[in-house]
């Protein structure tokens, strides 16, 4: 599990520095396994402005630039299209290493021409899939300031080791919420003010197989428009290590991470009379959104409509129900699987996927309405539109169990003895309920 330091901080308020809070997260159990900072890698890069451009004497491709890093000015050979006069943008001088092809510069010669450093792309230094052209500053960009200060990316990436019993944990949420009960700050509460539906939600659901899906809660969004999500959110996958596709890709992924809570979006308009959520039939078949085509076995959860198999419940949508650019109106689907049967669905096609990772250990089914809420207020804030009323098929599982702590065991059987006003702070602070009766 991976998670920013600043992604932390959104749900933690905390002072402490990042080795207080590495030693706490392995106290408690959540083992870090690696801390790296992007800032690291582009310690050497700096903003320089071109000063000139010239046709190269002997490469029709090629421009021969001469750029002011702030503390000199340098000849680099570039072959950027959009490589100009007055161009700011991020320079790796000679001797740094490019973060994400490991190519260490030298002082060269291109074509016969003396070339020190390199201007970038953004793709060069991880920061996003452009590589058509170097990188292109405001005009207002300080010359000499060091890059990776100028796009604020000192932010240190977590990696903690999950166990199978530590499911709240794959939410930096609920990552947030064991520090402050450990007494490293304390937990921020967002505001899941529900989003009022303009009409009712159109789209049936019907669970036919409950005891693999008991409750699937969704709601119709209309006249949307489907685009690239903002810098921050774009910002926030890429230090995780995934890939941005579009806005409403995006909110499910960071949701997947934020809380803990998948969810899928289906192009409304691609959905052919109800959906059934039940078990598959042997033979049936689904091309999935990794691009692969799946032959099912009987006893998959599925989700289907008049057409056939257009998901695996929990695990991965289809390609034939899924949003593209011109996607207009969307169906935002939060359910709660059976973890087992995710778990055997997804051994079973040998998918791995970050929604089949969090269902098969126990998703709390209490973030559903939350989780649909939240989605629902950032696709309107992105991609407008309007918003059905939330419609809920089933009845979510009770997992809740009533736990008997003797405060006076707590000591014999942890070897520390722990005041009982500490225990009932600890629990209440973890998000348990927490009664007394008599010494118990």
């Amino acid at each position: 599990m991976k998670f920013t330091l600043s992604w932390l901080k959104e749900h933690l308020d905390t002072e402490a520095p990042i080795n207080e809070i590495s030693e706490k997260l392995t106290a408690i159990g959540l083992e870090v396994e690696e801390i790296t900072n992007p800032a690291d890698d582009l310690a050497p890069f700096v903003i320089a402005e071109v000063l000139e451009a010239a046709p190269h004497p002997n490469a029709d491709k090629l421009q021969v630039l001469k750029v002011n890093t702030g503390t000199e000015v340098i000849q680099v050979v570039c072959g950027a299209h959009n490589a100009r006069a007055g161009l700011k943008g991020a320079f790796a001088p000679s001797g740094a290493t490019i973060p994400t092809n490991g190519m260490k510069l030298r002082p060269t010669k291109i074509r016969g021409v003396e070339s020190n450093g390199m201007m970038c792309s953004e793709r060069e230094l991880g920061l996003g899939d452009d590589h058509d052209g170097i990188i292109d500053l405001p005009a207002d960009a300080p010359v000499g300031t060091k890059f990776a200060d100028y796009k604020d990316v000192d932010d240190p990436v977590i990696e903690i080791a999950i166990t199978p019993n530590h499911q709240d944990a794959l939410g930096i949420y609920g990552i947030a919420r064991d520090l402050a009960a450990a007494g490293l700050g304390t937990l921020k509460q967002r505001d899941m003010s529900p989003v009022k539906g303009g009409f009712k939600n159109p789209q049936k659901v019907i669970l036919a197989n409950p005891e693999a899906c008991p409750v699937f809660a969704g709601r119709t969004i209309r006249g949307i428009k489907n685009g690239p999500s903002p810098d921050w959110l774009q910002k926030k996958l890429r230090a995780l290590g995934m890939k941005p596709i579009s806005a409403l890709v995006d909110i499910t992924n960071y949701l997947t991470y934020d809380m803990a809570r998948p969810l899928h979006v289906f192009d409304a308009d691609k959905l052919q009379g109800d959906i059934v959520v039940r078990l598959s039939k042997a033979g049936e078949n689904l091309t999935a959104l990794d691009d692969q085509d799946y032959s099912l076995e009987g006893g998959v959860c599925v989700i289907t409509d008049d057409s056939g198999v257009i998901g695996l419940g929990g695990v991965m949508g289809g390609v034939s129900t899924a949003c593209q650019p011109d996607t207009v109106n969307v169906f935002l689907e939060a359910a709660w699987f059976d973890p087992i049967t995710i778990a055997m669905a997804g051994r079973k096609l040998g998918i791995d996927s970050d929604a089949r990772y969090r269902f098969e250990r126990g998703v709390d089914p209490d973030t559903m309405i939350p989780g649909i809420e939240y989605a629902t207020q950032l696709i309107l804030d992105m991609c407008g539109g309007e918003a059905s009323d939330v419609s809920i098929s089933g009845t979510a599982p009770v997992i809740s169990k009533t736990v008997t702590v003797r405060p006076s065991r707590v000591g014999h059987l942890g070897g520390v003895e722990v005041a009982e006003s500490e225990i009932v702070d600890i629990l209440s602070h973890l998000g348990f309920q927490v009664a007394k009766s008599g010494d118990k």
